[in-house]
């Protein structure tokens, strides 16, 4: 394996994130890294690929950085780049719950992965995981429950909602890296939860840790690379074909649906990529038009807003007219 792959973020104050976001960008470009870099005025977070030795370079430069020496590393080797190209953006967040919140005085409890398996035996614990749904359908903690939000910064409002009678019981979170959870079990303190934890170092460290070697999760954990997921516990998603376990998600090859689903290689070699027989002969097709593939992204984006959009704007209505009826 010649190449490693590096997940990390530190929440610190960054008085001019654009001169760091520009040190950032010049670092990685004079190492080699490819991957995504964000910095806001409350931290960074990152993930990047390069070789052994650029890897090694980079998480020496951010020790010896005054703002960034507290930073952990999460480290995976692998055998290419995990990212096409290479993005260091500004933002209002590092992760975006869209809520201004404290994440060094009201964090939840950081538990080690041995410390986590032993709070689940807990009956009263409740296992909240806070990643996106399809993330939850390859692969999640026994037992765990995750609310029915479509974006991180819809928790908020769901807890509030639906969650407060909880307020006495163990809640333990857990998401990829220990990212989400930092700003979301402070929160949850903030909110007057009074039991509160979270897991050190994500799915991503309980999965390395030797002692726990991944016992209690079930599936593949997603990963925000080219890598899709990596294996953790007994695989429990099916190929949406033909039913045979696979932990392995495609998008449609219909543009303007481009659906996220798990599909083997088999079908997919028999099939091709389209979801459904409504999707295999449209016009605007990844596999009949090459030229539309560098705006797929983008385009992508575009329509999960639109209906993101069309949904909030259903859920008002109803709201409006709940209480203008009345109980």
């Amino acid at each position: 394996m010649d190449f490693q792959i590096l997940l990390y973020y530190c929440f610190v104050d960054i008085p001019d994130p654009e001169d760091i976001a520009a040190e950032q960008r010049a670092w990685c470009e004079e190492l080699g890294l490819r991957g995504r870099v964000i910095v806001a005025a409350e931290g960074i977070n990152g993930t990047v690929s390069g070789s052994h030795e650029a890897a090694d370079a980079y998480m020496e430069k951010m020790r010896e950085h005054a703002l960034f020496a507290p930073t952990e590393f999460k480290i995976d080797d692998h055998d290419r780049h995990a990212f096409k190209r290479l993005s260091v953006k500004v933002r209002s967040e590092i992760v975006t719950l869209g809520l201004l919140v404290d994440t060094v005085a009201h964090t939840g409890k950081h538990l080690a992965p041995a410390e986590f398996k032993a709070k689940m035996a807990d009956p009263d614990a409740l296992i909240l995981d806070i990643r996106n749904d399809y993330e939850f359908a390859m692969g999640r903690f026994k037992g765990a429950v995750r609310p029915p939000v479509e974006s991180f910064r819809e928790f908020p409002g769901w807890i509030r909602d639906n969650f407060t009678d909880a307020k006495h019981k163990p809640i333990l979170t857990y998401c990829t890296g220990g990212i989400r959870c930092e700003k979301l079990t402070a929160f949850l303190k903030e909110e007057g939860f009074e039991d509160v934890y979270q897991l050190h170092g994500g799915i991503v460290a309980y999965a390395k840790d030797p002692g726990v070697q991944g016992e209690g999760f079930e599936g593949d954990c997603f990963m925000f690379d080219d890598r899709m997921s990596v294996p953790v516990g007994p695989p429990v998603s099916h190929c949406e074909k033909c039913g045979r376990l696979s932990a392995r998600y495609v998008n449609c090859s219909n543009v303007d649906c481009n659906k996220l689903y798990f599909l083997c290689e088999t079908c997919e070699a028999a099939k091709g990529l389209s979801c459904s027989d409504a999707c295999h002969n449209v016009v605007r097709s990844r596999e009949q038009n090459a030229r539309l593939s560098p705006d797929l992204r983008s385009e992508a984006a575009r329509l999960r807003k639109q209906r993101h959009r069309a949904k909030r704007r259903l859920a008002l209505q109803s709201t409006h007219v709940r209480n203008t009826i009345g109980p």
